[in-house]
């Protein structure tokens, strides 16, 4: 069971990434107004997620993978040169720029299209780990390899904050990495505010037109939010990571009769069904949890359509100032 953390040392956290992030950037111009042009940006050494030093010679061409960094990445109009874009959300323009070469989806990856780019950088995370990620690797032997997973036990800040200041450094966007931060410390903060520790919450996910469970601790999509604004939780029991949530009865969900409920519509992002309900409908549909305080009040969030897809910083944040509208209202 994860224990969660306290927001004060979450801004230290970010604080403290920040400061790291400035002092290894570029260096200031001889004015001292700015950094030098990006030119004079490479070759630079990092440390990377896991721990590594990655030397990178240039960013003139890049394979990205990792999901949560794509709208970072068409934000900051960095040159992808590859990406899954089958993962990425409708909403980002590098979806549809063909480009950019396909590797599909991490379920069967296209590594040829990687050997095709040749890019010198690679940065590579989240679905594309394990044997995938040694694949990427061997797509392209003389890219820089930038691995974006963190350690299992890091924080949802520690790790957000940490990712985001080392792209900030790799690309040379300090200061556009430092105002993402400071976006995610307010909305932390302006949830916390909102929130009444004495309501309860409850994660869901709806997946193939069911509605289930997910946990407090890691379940996915909540758990996330459980974590960074220690919500307390309306059923306190463990469960898996699994992408499709946790099968609990209705019944047991009912009984625990939370105050807020906060859901992850997987169908809204992957669904192929079109007749599936989206999952408000779902929710306010049934008859089980007709009772439950949450819907009987309205207390219901539902994450972005595309928040499966990109569970990224700014998903984050999104879900964050919707939380503190919700609380704020009820």
């Amino acid at each position: 069971m994860r224990s969660r953390r306290l927001l004060a040392a979450a801004s230290l956290t970010i604080a403290s990434a920040l400061t790291l992030g400035a002092c290894a950037g570029t260096p200031a111009d001889e004015t001292g107004e700015g950094p030098a042009d990006t030119g004079s940006h490479y070759p630079i050494t990092v440390t990377d997620m896991a721990g590594n030093e990655v030397t990178i010679e240039s960013a003139d061409s890049v394979a990205i993978t990792d999901n949560r960094f794509f709208q970072l990445a068409a934000d900051w109009d960095l040159p992808v040169a590859v990406a899954p874009r089958d993962l990425m959300s409708p909403n980002n323009p590098m979806a549809t720029d063909e480009s950019i070469l396909n590797t599909g989806t991490h379920r069967e990856p296209d590594f040829e299209q990687i050997v095709a780019a040749d890019p010198d950088l690679i940065i590579n995370g989240y679905r594309y780990g394990g044997d995938t990620a040694q694949g990427v690797k061997d797509a392209a032997p003389d890219a820089a390899f930038v691995d974006m997973t963190g350690p299992e036990d890091q924080s949802v800040v520690e790790y957000v904050t940490e990712s985001i200041a080392l792209m900030g450094e790799i690309f040379d966007r300090e200061d556009e990495a430092a105002a993402i931060l400071a976006d995610f410390e307010a909305a932390i903060a302006d949830a916390k505010d909102a929130y009444d520790p004495e309501t309860t919450v409850m994660g869901l996910v709806t997946s193939g037109g069911e509605i289930n469970y997910s946990n407090p601790f890691d379940g996915r999509g909540a758990s996330i939010f459980f974590d960074l604004l220690e919500l307390t939780p309306a059923l306190d029991a463990e469960g898996s990571a699994d992408h499709t949530g946790d099968s609990v009865s209705l019944e047991a969900l009912a009984a625990a009769n939370a105050d807020y409920l906060l859901v992850l519509d997987r169908d809204a992002a992957v669904g192929e069904d079109s007749t599936v309900p989206p999952a408000l409908e779902l929710i306010t549909g049934s008859a089980a949890l007709a009772n439950v305080a949450a819907v009987q009040n309205g207390a219901i969030y539902i994450m972005p359509g595309d928040y499966y897809l990109t569970e990224d910083v700014f998903a984050y944040i999104t879900v964050l100032e919707g939380l503190t509208e919700l609380f704020s209202s009820k």
